[in-house]
């Protein structure tokens, strides 16, 4: 099947032929055509396998073919992305594919001046890439109208919902047209996504290009375990044994990545960073060092798990675990794009083995496992409850300690709690109503809820049922409640932290005294 024949226009099929595109995805050979018909769309697929094209050359050629022009202040078009890396790669998506079609284009989100966006609304827009919240801000400066509207686009909904953004889409979706063609597209389906799509779209087209929360087949994926403190020696090893080139590495925190980055500097390897702390204009500059090639190794927070799109990027590595299962697909999706080759390799640590049972449950394959010679753990990584190979050293030799073995003490499975928190929420069938969201945060399930409020890292500090800090533990963290209770998870240091109940702690007073007492046990002889 050619583009050709899914119906595009000359305009469109000139300008996919001299960037080379032959041969429609599966995506777009589902989505196109409905589109094209003015259908809503439910899509999900993995990420690398063309869906912005899927909706982006389908809107412009309506866009084209409508003829209209947009009035000042006014879009027609309106797509929706979670982070500024992905609205800037859909922008220039639909700025490539619509080069021979007479259409304006601009994208908006935060962390930059806003007088050049007012600029580009007040002659109108065909078509605006945008994030919730700056598109809200400019909304309410009186900068943007929705009079003229057509067609919305929830690109990554997913990952929208996982960053908080569900109060913004809420009072976005509260004055956009009710008469409106919505694209939603998302790499999982979780729950809350299903609750979203029942309440914006209108007897949607459901496409599902490939099986939800999987990785891309060409993309090989394994493990080192090891102990925390030695992952940036490790992976300095490795780098260097294994003669990596560039390489895209994903840590969890904002400090980490900079610890990292610092120590990769004092090795006098070329490397720059990406996290939520520098500034949009330092991002986009790191970005353009690493695609050129000025850098080997760009280190990064999950704000590039998805937006990022380098060609040919051959490794993705996890420096850390992420503190949600779903973002190492976006990860690793990172790699392997296109049908290419790539490679995935993990460093995982005793501290995350319940984020790796959460991963492998999610992707439903047991990651194998090695251990490099000189970099063992002496702190195992306990089995994840799955029938795997035992670990065996990169270097050869005599086989590693077996992966399928628990430590001592550890539980051989998710305790009950672990079990409960992992079976998905019950699907709720009530009625929904008519026109407009409806609240999400009234519609998800207990969970999801929770997720919606903020960002993915939990309950801010202060807050109730925020804890401690030692109680919260960083990303992935149990937030204390009336003192009671503390896991740290595994962000952090990495530690697990149990603060005693009040009772308890009187129950060992009391112990203690009556011990101490003549006649107690703490004297007898």
């Amino acid at each position: 099947m050619s583009f050709a024949s899914l119906d595009l226009i000359d305009g469109l099929l000139r300008t996919l032929d001299s960037i080379g595109y032959k041969t429609p995805t599966p995506v777009q050979k589902q989505a196109i055509p409905a589109v094209l018909a003015g259908r809503d769309l439910l899509a999900a697929a993995q990420t690398g396998t063309g869906k912005t094209a899927a909706f982006a050359l389908p809107l412009l050629q309506r866009l084209a073919m409508e003829g209209d022009q947009a009035a000042s202040s006014q879009v027609r078009c309106l797509v929706l992305v979670p982070t500024r890396e992905l609205a800037e790669q859909v922008y220039q998506s639909f700025h490539t594919y619509g080069f021979n079609l007479p259409l304006r284009c601009a994208v908006a989100y935060g962390g930059v001046p806003m007088e050049p966006q007012l600029a580009k609304l007040r002659k109108g827009l065909d078509v605006l890439v945008a994030t919730p919240g700056r598109l809200l801000d400019l909304h309410r400066k009186g900068a943007l109208e929705f009079g003229q509207l057509t067609a919305l686009v929830l690109d990554e909904a997913d990952r929208m919902l996982d960053l908080g953004f569900a109060a913004d889409l809420d009072a976005l979706f509260a004055v956009l047209p009710a008469e409106r063609q919505t694209l939603l597209f998302s790499a999982t389906m979780p729950e809350s996504i299903r609750a979203m799509a029942r309440q914006l779209l209108r007897d949607p087209l459901t496409v599902q290009a490939s099986a939800p929360n999987t990785a891309a087949r060409t993309v090989r994926q394994h493990v080192f375990t090891t102990d925390k403190r030695n992952k940036p020696e490790l992976f300095v090893h490795l780098l260097r044994k294994e003669g990596w080139g560039q390489v895209l590495v994903f840590v969890k925190t904002r400090k980490g990545v900079e610890q990292l980055l610092g120590r990769l500097h004092d090795e006098g390897i070329s490397a720059d960073s990406i996290h939520g702390d520098k500034p949009q204009l330092a991002r986009i500059k790191a970005l353009k060092r690493f695609k050129a090639n000025a850098v080997q190794i760009l280190v990064a927070t999950d704000v590039a798990a998805r937006g990022l799109d380098i060609e040919a990027l051959p490794l993705v590595v996890n420096f850390d675990l992420p503190s949600v299962a779903e973002d190492y697909i976006h990860r690793i999706g990172r790699t392997g794009r296109a049908g290419a080759e790539g490679e995935a390799v993990s460093l995982v640590c005793a501290d995350e083995v319940e984020l790796l049972r959460a991963i492998e449950k999610l992707t439903g394959t047991v990651l194998p496992r090695q251990e490099e010679a000189g970099f063992e753990a002496d702190h195992r990584v306990p089995s994840t409850g799955t029938p795997s190979a035992p670990a065996v050293r990169a270097a050869g030799g005599k086989p590693a300690r077996s992966a399928a073995r628990p430590a001592k003490g550890a539980a051989a499975g998710p305790t009950p709690r672990t079990a409960a928190k992992q079976q998905p929420p019950a699907r709720d069938d009530t009625p929904r109503p008519a026109g407009g969201f409806g609240g999400l945060k009234e519609e998800l399930p207990p969970k999801e809820k929770e997720r919606s409020r903020g960002p993915i890292y939990g309950a801010r500090p202060g807050s109730p049922g925020a804890g401690t800090g030692a109680s919260r533990g960083g990303p992935g963290g149990n937030r204390g409640r009336d003192g009671a209770v503390g896991s740290a998870g595994t962000g952090g240091g990495g530690k697990v932290v149990v603060t005693a109940t009040r009772g308890a702690k009187s129950a060992a007073r009391a112990a203690g005294r009556a011990a101490s007492k003549p006649g107690g046990r703490g004297n007898k002889r």
